[in-house]
């Protein structure tokens, strides 16, 4: 292990945490303001990098694919909270996890006609392919910089959004106690469906920038949406600060343990164990931490208040 390794991972997990932020952070507001087990949001995230994908082909452009593929992302999150999930709002979970499941298979297939069953791959434009010395001598690429620099931009406009807007002051009501903000006027239904449009661009985002990184294919979005959900479990359902820090968290854990873990365990027992052993462990340090955090703080590391 050496100090150059251990940069290079380190902004390795950190791309990985705000990738996992772009993705949680919106089920975490459609999660713990809605009350909506949501499991197709791995499908919007799916359905942005398609959009992205499909965008670039038309346009040979990245920048306009990517801004074009943001509110197509949300027009597709608006038209299934207002067509499919607005039913189901008063129904129990059960009824919701159905629903959106069923959802997650719609969308594989859609993705299927529209795109085929190959997978796509996002091209990059020739000003973000070049790599950036973060020291002498180690160059680092400029795209996953830009990543983390983006996901850092949103969540610091989503916790100004959240905390410092009257539309975040509706929203943190909305999450607290829905029938009093309806009994004052508020139209709650409108509400909802602005807060899962944007978890659907927030989602949409995560697949844009991940695109270039990943095959663009059917079903991509499950994956990221299981860890979406560790996410919000360790940082508190509803808390966007707590989605931050528990994404930031579970990505530094989880590059940091594939990258060193067969290292670490190599001191207390033969090479040919540890590498057969460090890959196990480090895919299961992140439900380890998950446990721990359960056990000790149910609520998540950082619970909305009145929780």
């Amino acid at each position: 292990m050496t100090a150059l390794l251990l940069i290079e991972q380190t902004l390795n997990g950190l791309q990985l945490g705000v990738m996992l932020f772009l993705m949680a952070a919106g089920l975490t507001l459609v999660f713990g303001i809605m009350n909506m087990i949501n499991l197709a949001h791995g499908s919007l995230y799916m359905v942005g990098a398609y959009c992205a994908a499909l965008f670039l082909e038309w346009t040979g452009s990245f920048v306009l694919a990517a801004l074009l593929a943001l509110p197509a992302t949300l027009l597709v999150g608006l038209v299934v909270e207002i067509v499919v999930l607005r039913t189901l709002y008063e129904r129990d979970h059960l009824d919701q996890v159905l629903a959106t499941f069923g959802l997650i298979l719609f969308f594989n297939e859609a993705v299927h006609l529209v795109g085929g069953a190959e997978a796509l791959y996002l091209d990059l434009p020739t000003f973000l392919k070049g790599q950036v010395e973060i020291i002498p001598g180690s160059p680092y690429p400029l795209y996953r910089l830009v990543v983390i620099a983006v996901g850092l931009a949103v969540a610091l406009g989503l916790y100004l959004l959240v905390t410092r807007t009257r539309t975040g002051m509706l929203i943190r009501a909305g999450a607290s106690n829905r029938a009093m903000l309806s009994a004052l006027g508020v139209n709650v239904r409108l509400l909802f469906t602005a807060v899962f449009g944007l978890g659907a661009m927030l989602a949409g985002l995560g697949g844009v920038m991940a695109g270039p990184t990943v095959s663009v294919q059917s079903g991509m979005g499950e994956n990221v949406l299981i860890l979406a959900f560790v996410v919000i479990v360790i940082g508190g359902i509803g808390s966007i600060r707590g989605a931050f820090v528990a994404a930031l968290l579970i990505g530094l854990i989880d590059t940091m343990g594939r990258a060193f873990m067969a290292d670490i365990m190599g001191l207390v027992m033969s090479h040919a164990a540890a590498q057969t052993a460090g890959p196990t462990v480090a895919s299961m340090l992140i439900y380890l931490l998950m446990a721990g955090v359960l056990f000790f703080r149910p609520q998540g590391l950082f619970p909305p208040r009145g929780r």
